[in-house]
């Protein structure tokens, strides 16, 4: 029987201090990692026997290892070490954002003298106007439709700009005054910046009514066809105001978050209110999530704004935090931000409302991903069932070889888990030993180092292992499993469909379905073509190809740099590094004039002569 970990001589030495704890199992590796305003109070409730009926705080004394404390000065530098330890560490327990990307907002530099709208992924403080974020390419596609269209503000970038010598196609179809080349009214060009600006900013009775006097204007100076754009551009304006979902009489940019929670598996969902108008939602599903709400909310909360994600003036939270936490969350936003940020848990009214609001669409977010994962369940139990498989195959790991005339020889290995990719799994080989084109050598050399880590314990078996490729691939991968003394992992091979009839005397040319080798049988098993099993298995086969040729092209890539420009007299790797950190390609490099060249830094007028009549 495990040994029980003894929380009681821990806790004595944990003292009464802002910080991180970190539980780690009797393993070694970090499951958690959590802060805290007291260190001891926190991690003492963990093992009060309080009956709490939470399934976790009766396993822990058995999963437990150790736990370790990082005292910080404060809640706010705890706050900033839970962040950092969490992406270094991703443990098991912690929500962890699977897609930390920025989305796109849309940006006008009100000082510049022809502004224009650019589309950009960080919000910087220089000054210029910002707009969204918005959570659909769709919705960013409709806006700046809708801006080029009827605000006639330029498009061109500020180097086309300032070089352009006759106007382009949107001068040509009356979508841009063409400042570039011509003499434009730029009181007329302002006032449709700020046109664009109150559409952007939803402001649409003022935008609309000022709109509706300017068609009128040009209606009476008998202007009818600028009157017709006028009236086009309001019913455009009205319909996308329209689609818009007022949720709030208060001209306020907020998060709402809410979640929904059933024992382990955890949904959080966000509400993008952006001055009173819902303009987008975002869910995100977590398992193993086992410790308490408001811990994981608070970790959350967190993890997605230090990712650089858009700090609304307001972020309402489903559950009740310590005042001493909610007032450091408000510091370190309104820091990264710069300007003051409200952390609020409504308890009645309209926010109380929208609280709702999110909590309903984070349980309908919940069951829509528990209904998919029951497809891929019975998909997986299909696969299983229909192969012969030993093991339900949760964890599939895919491997390809990829070389070109047997150089830059590569492999690849893709992990599929629960049938999607892990992408943080994935693995990229170069050879070591195998020197010539031989797959079988290859395969079995990748196939040695990844299962060696298997046999010492180091890594964990998948379920299921797809090789591409048919008899011979998989025979290597049998021997180097059944050598390695492994003998709990199924292993097949998937051959790609080949031309069975062709000839000048065919009527048609047929190609034969794909094909499943296993172990020990001399007929490959032929699965009902467009199934969702074959499907499957073409996908992970596929991006196997894919990452593996990926990789390859990317040596390729390397290895052309690299002997183009060290072929040249007097350039080393140096001045090879500085010149691709300036134009960014070697197109560029050969094709830049001896002043371009000249500019570079680290590289003086004599090289820049020598490169420059290198190319030549």
């Amino acid at each position: 029987m495990a040994e029980l970990f003894d929380a009681a001589s821990k806790i004595a030495l944990i003292p009464h201090k802002p910080g991180c704890y970190i539980m780690r199992d009797k393993r070694g590796r970090i499951v958690y990692v959590g802060k805290a305003k007291d260190l001891k109070n926190r991690v003492r409730n963990y093992f009060q026997s309080s009956g709490d009926p939470r399934l976790f705080v009766a396993r822990l004394p058995k999963i437990l290892g150790d736990i370790e404390v990082i005292i910080t000065a404060n809640e706010k530098e705890a706050m900033i070490l839970e962040n950092t330890l969490i992406k270094a560490h991703k443990p098991r327990y912690n929500v962890q954002l699977k897609d930390d990307k920025n989305y796109l907002s849309l940006r006008i530099n009100t000082r510049h003298e022809w502004p224009r709208v650019d589309v950009v992924r960080h919000q910087k403080k220089d000054g210029a106007r910002y707009f969204g974020p918005y959570h659909s390419a769709k919705a960013i596609r409709q806006t700046l439709n809708i801006l080029n269209k009827y605000f006639q503000l330029r498009t061109c970038t500020d180097s086309v700009l300032n070089h352009r010598v006759r106007p382009c196609l949107q001068y040509q179809i009356k979508r841009c005054p063409a400042p570039c080349v011509f003499e434009v009214d730029k009181e007329a060009y302002d006032q449709h910046v700020r046109e664009a600006i109150l559409f952007l900013e939803g402001r649409g009775d003022e935008l609309l009514d000022s709109l509706k006097a300017r068609m009128y204007q040009a209606s009476e100076d008998m202007e009818f066809e600028r009157a017709a754009n006028f009236r086009d551009q309001i019913i455009s304006i009205q319909r996308a105001l329209e689609r818009q979902m007022a949720v709030t009489a208060e001209r306020v940019d907020r998060d709402v978050i809410g979640y929904w929670r059933e024992g382990e598996r955890l949904t959080i969902q966000l509400l993008f209110v952006r001055a009173g108008k819902l303009e987008g939602t975002r869910a995100f599903s977590y398992k193993q999530q086992e410790f308490p709400d408001h811990e994981l909310i608070s970790s959350f909360l967190n993890l997605y704004y230090a990712a650089g994600n858009f700090i609304p003036k307001e972020i309402l939270v489903p559950v009740e935090l310590e005042e001493s936490e909610l007032a450091a969350y408000e510091e370190l936003l309104s820091e990264l931000k710069g300007q003051k940020v409200s952390v609020i848990h409504p308890q009645r009214g309209a926010k109380r409302a929208l609280i709702s609001m999110a909590t309903e669409n984070a349980k309908s977010s919940f069951e829509s991903e528990h209904d998919k994962e029951e497809r891929t369940q019975d998909l997986l139990e299909s696969l299983q069932e229909r192969l012969g498989l030993s093991h339900y195959p949760e964890r599939i790991e895919c491997f390809d070889i990829s070389n070109f005339q047997g150089k830059q020889i590569v492999a690849s290995m893709v992990v599929f888990e629960g049938g999607v990719p892990n992408k943080n799994e994935y693995r990229r080989y170069k050879m070591r030993e195998v020197t010539s084109q031989d797959d079988f050598a290859s395969m079995h050399e990748v196939l040695t180092r990844r299962f060696s880590k298997v046999a010492s314990g180091e890594d964990a078996a998948p379920d299921l292992v797809v090789i591409d490729g048919g008899k011979g691939q998989l025979a290597q991968a049998v021997a180097v499993v059944q050598d390695l003394g492994i003998h709990d992992v199924d292993v097949i091979g998937l051959a790609k469909s080949r031309v069975d009839k062709v000839g000048f005397g065919d009527d048609e040319v047929t190609r034969s379905p794909e094909r499943v080798f296993l172990p020990g049988r001399k007929n490959p098993v032929v699965l009902k073509q467009n199934s969702a099993e074959i499907f499957l298995l073409e996908r992970i086969r596929d991006e196997a190809h894919r990452f593996a040729i990926t990789f390859h092209q990317e040596l390729r890539r390397k290895e052309t740099l690299k002997s183009s420009l060290d072929d040249i007299p007097g350039v080393g790797p140096a001045t090879r590094k500085d010149l691709l950190r300036h134009f960014g390609s070697l197109r560029k490099i050969k094709t830049a004039t001896l002043e371009e060249l000249k500019d570079v830094p680290g590289v003086g007028p004599k090289m820049a002569e020598t490169i420059f009549g290198w190319f030549r």
